[in-house]
């Protein structure tokens, strides 16, 4: 049987909740020596191992949605599962990440070490997590069905002129994450009407990523964290512009530089990275990296909306995954079981 070819997806933060507790421990037992390599790594500065904050009998929000804790244990189990794909199944043609995913992306194109990779995604969760400037808040412009409200993005994007102080973080599918101090917040929160309960959502220890008020994190990385730490990626990489890192195109100084100043302090373009993916790759499926299943909403919404296969609706998308799935979730267990060495 030929081999499918995949766009591989790397989950950002929010992404290791209640229900993922212990992921590491079902899924990658046997990759035990990575793991405590990573462990090591967090003993030295004097953090917990993610192995032991996995293993915990009961979870606990109040300590894994912080950043120093949370982008650990998300790469690891991400990084984890990107060596679990079936690569007699599966052709990766190109990598890309959401948000904190971009450090998870590097790793797996190989412009970082997995050791590296940890380094970096740690050190940067604790710089954030030190400096806790800002929030987010997260807030929808499509219906149940997945298909874009006419004007309502405009509408949400008319709040960042007129808010002092709110910014565009992350386009992300059918929502938008808007960043900036409290009182931006609370303000585009009092003009945002309430969706089903939910929205608009602000997002437990989440500082104001990608946007200008992450500078001092950015010159704090970039004192930090030492450029020989990157290299050439060895496949496709897209990064939060859309933009494509071909293997030799640039040298380590500009992924260094991007890495550690756009990616800090600009909007992060989810969507246009992974349209970007399906536009330039046509890949047979997205594998989506665990853990969590937040990230697949998103993903479909972007497929919908650029009617990827045919696609217009949250309807259609799901008879699709039934039958000949375009996505696949590894923080599914039916999905997963379809993607990874058995």
């Amino acid at each position: 049987m030929a081999k499918k070819t995949a766009l591989v997806v790397a989950p950002g933060r929010g992404t290791y909740n209640q229900t993922e507790l212990g992921y590491l421990t079902r899924f990658h037992g046997a990759r035990s020596a990575l793991i405590a390599k990573f462990d090591a790594e967090r003993v030295e500065h004097g953090q917990e191992a993610i192995s032991a904050m996995d293993g915990a009998e009961k979870y606990s929000a109040s300590k894994l949605t912080r950043g120093d804790n949370a982008s650990a244990l998300i790469y690891a189990c991400a990084y984890s599962d990107f060596l679990a794909i079936d690569r007699e199944a599966f052709d990766i043609v190109a990598v890309t990440g959401n948000s904190m995913g971009w450090y998870t992306a590097l790793a797996c194109a190989g412009a970082l070490t997995p050791q590296g990779g940890f380094v970096v995604v740690n050190t940067m969760g604790t710089l954030m997590q030190e400096a806790l400037i800002g929030g987010q808040t997260l807030y929808p412009f499509v219906d149940d069905d997945w298909r874009e409200i006419p004007g309502k993005r405009a509408e949400l994007l008319d709040l960042i002129d007129s808010i002092p102080g709110l910014h565009l973080s992350i386009d992300l599918g059918g929502m938008l994450v808007f960043g900036g101090e409290d009182a931006s917040l609370k303000e585009a929160e009092r003009r945002m009407a309430p969706v089903g309960g939910r929205f608009p959502m602000r997002l437990t220890n989440h500082a104001a990523f990608h946007t200008r008020l992450q500078e001092p994190v950015s010159t704090r990385a970039r004192a930090t964290l030492p450029m020989s730490l990157f290299a050439q990626p060895e496949c496709p990489l897209i990064d939060g512009r859309g933009e494509i890192w071909f293997p030799g195109s640039r040298g380590r100084a500009a992924l260094w530089d991007y890495t550690l100043g756009h990616q800090v302090t600009e909007a992060y373009d989810f969507t246009a990275a992974l349209t970007t993916g399906i536009r330039e790759y046509a890949p047979d499926v997205v594998i989506i990296l665990g853990p969590g299943t937040t990230l697949g909403g998103a993903v479909a919404q972007i497929l919908i909306a650029r009617g990827w296969r045919g696609l217009t609706s949250k309807c259609e998308f799901m008879k699709r995954q039934t039958r000949d799935p375009l996505a696949l979730s590894l923080g599914i267990e039916e999905q997963r079981a379809l993607a990874v060495v058995a």
